[in-house]
């Protein structure tokens, strides 16, 4: 085994498979593209850390989202721009990289989930217990679902790949633009029936989960709204959860076109790209989505955008 795990220690990824000139253009795009992401995410952050006014849990719920989103642009899209710039027969890959970057893949696609739902919550008690909100999303409640959205990701997504790890792998070669579990369990030679199952059992309760409470707290605020006479409550709510909803049902679209696209090999390179559009979109559009809708941070940035214009 050990010997076997030395000698495919470095390994070939096969990256996109498009021409020349599409690399150029593809390129150019995920640059500008991960370059917007980076500075809008840290943008935002920088926003409610230095604004006292934005010190709310809401505000501060929000902040592991942008944080999130870092990560999973980073741990794609920079690698698979050094690919673009590689020749195919060179595009190498250490197994403890291709390790980092599997474990760091799916812990974004997790924690994007467990992100939303804490918010989700938070917007549930918001609206169905506005009288008791404060009491009950103190400092100690924020630590607890801060926690438990990290904790919920990382705990089984390190099972996750750590069941990859302990197999030995007889090959080096990676069919995929870049490195996840299937990548890593796909080296050996050993039977994998363990990974299948837990991946696929991981896969089902995660998404079981997420869209299961996000319904349950968004059939409840529904019902509070159609109850409640006060139309500029109803009017307000609407607008926030129409924000979270739409952050959330674009994750839920980025994330299952590769997911469906991987039952049909014809559309391998289609997969590939729908895959990266999932560490690319999300992490361009929520902080527009999500940051500049909400009236405090738009607030912010226009101000900050007139005084730039002004100093000009």
């Amino acid at each position: 085994m050990d010997n076997l795990t030395f000698r495919y220690s470095v390994l070939l990824v096969e990256g996109l498979q498009i021409t020349h000139q599409s690399s150029q253009l593809t390129f150019i795009f995920l640059l500008i593209a991960y370059v917007f992401a980076i500075l809008s995410n840290i943008g935002i952050l920088i926003q409610i850390s230095a604004e006292k006014s934005l010190h709310q849990p809401m505000y501060i719920l929000f902040c592991h989202l942008p944080v999130n989103d870092v990560i999973g642009a980073t741990v794609l899209i920079p690698r698979l721009l050094k690919d673009l710039l590689t020749d195919p027969s060179e595009r190498y890959i250490t197994y403890m990289e291709c390790v980092f970057q599997a474990f760091f893949v799916h812990l974004y696609g997790t924690t994007s989930h467990t992100i939303l739902m804490i918010m989700a919550f938070d917007r549930y008690v918001a609206i169905c217990n506005p009288l008791r909100y404060p009491t009950i999303m103190t400092n100690k409640m924020m630590v607890k679902l801060s926690t438990g959205a990290w904790a919920a990701a990382i705990v089984p997504v390190g099972i996750l790949i750590g069941l990859s790890v302990r197999l030995s792998h007889c090959r080096s070669f990676i069919p995929n633009h870049s490195c996840d579990n299937p990548s890593l369990f796909k080296l050996s030679c050993e039977n994998t029936v363990i990974n299948n199952v837990y991946g696929l059992t991981f896969t089902v309760v995660l998404l079981t989960s997420s869209l299961g409470w996000v319904l349950m707290t968004y059939l409840r605020i529904a019902m509070v709204c159609l109850k409640s006479k006060n139309k500029a409550t109803n009017s307000k709510a609407i607008k926030t959860c129409s924000t979270h909803l739409t952050v959330y049902v674009i994750l839920l679209i980025c994330g299952f076109v590769p997911i469906f696209l991987h039952r049909f090999s014809e559309y391998a390179d289609s997969r590939k790209f729908g895959n990266v559009m999932f560490h690319v979109i999300p992490p361009g559009l929520n902080p527009i989505i999500y940051g500049l809708q909400a009236k405090e941070i738009r607030q912010k940035v226009l101000k900050l955008c007139r005084k730039k214009v002004n100093y000009s």
